[in-house]
């Protein structure tokens, strides 16, 4: 693996995405960029895993730019759903899945489930690549927690109003970005990234 970039283009448009990532990478003086600021339109995540569809995102990123590429790939599994919507998660509710639908169905499929039978995980693979280069940096996450039966909290993004961190009570949508990333599944996974480069 090189030194460590001044830049990093980052595999995604999504803004709270970018929020998490940029805290963790700024204390490494890594400036983090989304790929939009490239004109760079999303890849087809076909992979089967989280770890797949990283590397698929960070690649597709770093091929277009030149530039070294970090991309995670993250979902919910949920256990009385046999792990769905695992690396379904952003598309959940059909090709025009947003936020509130996947939520709407999830808590649907859910209607009947008993409060202790709720049990769920985030799951993330963060993933670091550099133009040209066959190896690539992985790192997992998990965070467990329960899925509640109503939305609490406004901050986050996805599933975060539903998804109940019991060691603390609060949901995800909850908590600020300092506290999420410190228990997240991506923040983890993230963190452990950074610490492979930092070491690299």
């Amino acid at each position: 693996m090189c030194p460590l970039p001044d830049k990093i283009v980052m595999a995604s448009g999504n803004v709270g995405k970018l929020r998490e990532i940029a805290r963790i990478f700024n204390a490494l003086n890594i400036i983090v960029v989304p790929q939009s600021d490239f004109g760079i339109s999303a890849v087809e995540e076909n992979g089967a895993t989280f770890a797949e569809n990283a590397e698929i995102k960070a690649r597709h990123a770093a091929g277009v730019t030149g530039l070294p590429a970090i991309a995670d790939d993250s979902g919910l599994a949920v256990d009385a759903l046999g792990g769905r919507p695992g690396v379904y998660s952003a598309r959940y509710s059909g090709p025009d899945a947003d936020d509130q639908s996947n939520i709407d169905k999830l808590l649907h499929e859910l209607d009947d489930v008993p409060d202790d039978e709720r049990g769920a995980a985030f799951h993330c693979t963060a993933c670091f690549v550099m133009p040209n280069d066959a190896d690539a940096l992985l790192a997992a996450g998990e965070w467990r927690g329960i899925i509640l039966r109503e939305r609490r909290g406004d901050r986050g993004f996805g599933y975060d109003p539903v998804f109940f961190d019991v060691d603390i009570g609060l949901s995800a949508a909850q908590l600020t970005t300092a506290d999420k990333n410190a228990r997240s599944h991506r923040g983890k996974a993230l963190q452990e990234l950074a610490r492979q480069l930092s070491s690299a």
